[in-house]
C-alpha cells in the first residue's frame, strides 16, 4: 500500500541532524521541543523503524537514519522548488552572476540548467574572474550576486561549502618529485595564490613558477606533468589527480561563499535560492556561515547531541 510522506516530518528530522540537537531544531523551525520530538516519533512510526540510537542525552543515527537523510534533503529541496515555482511571480529579464574561474565548471552547470527550466525568460549572464575582482564588481553593481572562494566568510556573506585546498597533478605524474618543485598558480589576484606561497615558505620548500596565466594554462601545465598546482578537492578535473605526498606542504581549507547586496532584485534572490538548494542537495555541508559572517560548528550526521 502506498503511503504519503509528510514533508514537515522530514523537515524536523533534517533540522535535528543539521542543528545538532532537538533544542536547536525547535528554535530553527519555531516549534516546541515536544513538537519536534513528536515529529521524529511519527516519522519512525511511518517507516516502522527507529532512526536514532538513544544513549542518555545523545543521539546517533542508525543505519535507517543514514539511509533516509540524503533522500529527505532531496525531497525537501524539491518541495521548496515546486512551492517557489508555483507561488513566485513570472520573472523575466537578466541577472548577472559572478563565479570564480576555478569553480565555475564544477558547480554552476546544474544550477543554470535547473534555473533555466524554472525561469526560461530570465537570462543569466556569467562573469568569471578571481574572488577579489568579483567582490569589487559586486560593490560597484556590475554583478547582482557572486560566489567566492575564500579562507573566511565576510559580512553579508554565507558559506555554502567548505573544502580542502590540495595539490593536484597529472595521473601517474612525477612533477611533484622534482626539486625545486615546479608550481603553476593562477593570476596574481587568485585567492589561492597567497595561501600556496605561505605554505611553501613556511615549509622552506624550494620551488619555481611554471605558469601564472590563468586556470586554463594551469590545467594544461599539470596535464603535461611539468608542474603541480592548487585545486579545491571537489573541483579537480577527471584527467588530473590529487597528490598524496607528505613532502608537499599542507594547504589550508577554503570556503565557497555566496554574497548578495542589501538592495537586490527579486530575480537575484531567486537565483540565490537555487544556488543554496543545489549546494544543500549535493553536499552535506561541513560548515555553514550566517549572513553576518559568523561560523556555526561543523555538522555531523553521526553524532547528534539532544538538548545541547
Amino acid at each position: 500500500m502506498r503511503r504519503d510522506i509528510d514533508v514537515a516530518l522530514l523537515r524536523g528530522f533534517v533540522a535535528v541532524v543539521e542543528c545538532g540537537s532537538v533544542t536547536g531544531a525547535a528554535n530553527l523551525l519555531n516549534l516546541t521541543q515536544a513538537a519536534v520530538s513528536q515529529q521524529i516519533r511519527r516519522l519512525e512510526e511511518l517507516f516502522g523503524t527507529e532512526l536514532f540510537e538513544r544513549h542518555h542525552k545523545r543521539l546517533a543515527l542508525k543505519a535507517s537514519g543514514e539511509r533516509l537523510i540524503g533522500h529527505a534533503r532531496r525531497l525537501i529541496a524539491l518541495n521548496d522548488e515546486v512551492w517557489g515555482t508555483m507561488s513566485a511571480p513570472a520573472y523575466a529579464g537578466e541577472v548577472r552572476l559572478g563565479v570564480p574561474t576555478d569553480i565555475v565548471g564544477s558547480f554552476i552547470p546544474p544550477i543554470l540548467k535547473r534555473f533555466d527550466k524554472a525561469w526560461p525568460r530570465v537570462r543569466v549572464a556569467l562573469k568569471c574572474s578571481t574572488t577579489p575582482q568579483l567582490l569589487e564588481a559586486l560593490n560597484h553593481g556590475d554583478v547582482d550576486l557572486t560566489l567566492t572562494t575564500e579562507r573566511v566568510c565576510r559580512a553579508n556573506g554565507e558559506t555554502l561549502l567548505e573544502d580542502d585546498l590540495v595539490w593536484a597533478g597529472a595521473v601517474n605524474g612525477g612533477a611533484h618529485r622534482r626539486d625545486p618543485l615546479p608550481v603553476s598558480l593562477g593570476r596574481e589576484t587568485c585567492e589561492f595564490r597567497p595561501a600556496v606561497l605561505k605554505a611553501l615558505g613556511d615549509a622552506g620548500r624550494d620551488w619555481r613558477p611554471v605558469s601564472e596565466a590563468g586556470i586554463d594554462a594551469l590545467k594544461a601545465s599539470l596535464d603535461a606533468d611539468i608542474a603541480v598546482g592548487p585545486f579545491l578537492s571537489r573541483t579537480i578535473p577527471a584527467y588530473l589527480r590529487a597528490i598524496d605526498d607528505p613532502s608537499l606542504p599542507r594547504l589550508p581549507r577554503f570556503l565557497i561563499n555566496l554574497y548578495l547586496p542589501p538592495a537586490r532584485s527579486d530575480i537575484a534572490d531567486e537565483l540565490g535560492r537555487h544556488i543554496r538548494q543545489e549546494f544543500a542537495t549535493r553536499f552535506s555541508r561541513s560548515a555553514v556561515g550566517d549572513r553576518d559572517g559568523a561560523r556555526r560548528r561543523p555538522l555531523t550526521a553521526l553524532a547528534v547531541a539532544q538538548g545541547s
